[in-house]
């Protein structure tokens, strides 16, 4: 292996580590009220968020008017992201993660259980990663005192 080859996989491993600080930033501003300028600034201009039963955003500014409002349908929150899988190509990137999430819905005030798959796409912008697109895909939300074995999925409209 030459010192070129070399210094392209070490490239690619600070490239999937600085993708995972991205994401680890990505849940802290979850966990932390929804922090909508902190997410927003997360993304491209242009970029797609795409949470399945809880809404869709297209663009920065969308993104930024979405999570204004998630704090009040999500009070609580914490995002328990594991097992990525990241895909370096030069300046763009994919990435596959699980979630599993704790947390409460407001209407009802309701403890419910959360499990999703994100699945990423990521650019390097000015030397910076950001998110592309992100899509969560749901497994389940359901009621904390229930469980995901007697329901699966509480009501669509309580996940929005």
């Amino acid at each position: 292996m030459n010192m070129e080859e070399l210094a392209q996989r070490i490239q690619v491993l600070e490239d999937a580590e600085a993708i995972k600080k991205l994401k680890a930033r990505y849940t802290n501003y979850c966990d932390n009220g929804y922090d909508p300028d902190g997410l927003a600034s997360l993304f491209v201009e242009d970029a797609v968020w795409d949470g399945g039963v809880f809404g869709k955003a297209i663009g920065r500014e969308a993104i930024r008017k979405f999570f204004r409002s998630a704090a009040k349908a999500l009070p609580f929150a914490l995002h328990y992201v594991m097992n990525p899988i990241i895909e370096v190509n030069g300046t763009a990137a994919t990435g596959t993660w699980y979630l599993f999430q704790p947390c409460t819905f407001a209407e009802g005030n309701q403890a419910v259980w959360g499990a999703a798959r994100y699945q990423e796409e990521y650019v390097k912008h000015a030397g910076q990663w950001l998110f592309q697109n992100m899509k969560v895909d749901s497994a389940f939300w359901t009621p904390f005192d229930q469980g995901w074995a007697k329901k699966q999925f509480v009501q669509e409209d309580k996940a929005k």
